[in-house]
């Protein structure tokens, strides 16, 4: 897609939005998008908000055979990644603590992975994906319970 910020544009827009500002960097791949109108109804709805524009920006980067752009909405992805990569490690402390396997919440693939990106190096603790589909989650373990191997689900920090 040669035109983001146009293609962009005409998205937010066609959604129903008019004050917002949009700073695309295609060299990088990315968008960031804050939506001004209604803060409420944004705030309300915007995981929604996100997940449609990146899923709608992947097709139509599919459609063009091109590489998506990554795009976050008033932060949201930024703010989210700090809480997954803060969560994983407070469960990493706790889980070294008690010595005993804690579940984090159910997340998406890149959710996982972070999670996973961000115990890989910690001594202490490895990471398993379980569960099918939507349900997937990140279980962290004490190192001691079992030691970790290669194999397609379990990780130090591979999904």
């Amino acid at each position: 897609m040669e035109n983001w910020q146009e293609t962009l544009k005409k998205l937010i827009e066609l959604i129903g939005f008019d004050d917002y500002t949009l700073d695309v960097d295609p060299e990088h791949r990315h968008a960031r998008i804050f939506i001004h109108n209604d803060p409420n109804l944004v705030r309300e709805n915007l995981p929604v908000i996100v997940e449609s524009l990146n899923h709608l920006v992947q097709l139509i980067a599919r459609q063009h055979d091109q590489s998506p752009l990554y795009i976050d909405v008033n932060n949201y992805r930024k703010e989210r990644e700090n809480l997954i990569v803060e969560l994983a490690r407070a469960t990493a402390r706790k889980v070294v603590a008690t010595k005993n396997e804690i579940p984090l919440p159910v997340m998406n693939s890149y959710e996982r992975r972070l999670a996973h990106l961000e115990l890989a190096t910690h001594p202490d603790v490895f990471t398993e994906s379980v569960g099918k589909g939507k349900g997937r989650y990140v279980i962290v373990k004490p190192v001691g319970e079992r030691p970790p191997s290669p194999s397609a689900d379990q990780s130090r920090g591979s999904e």
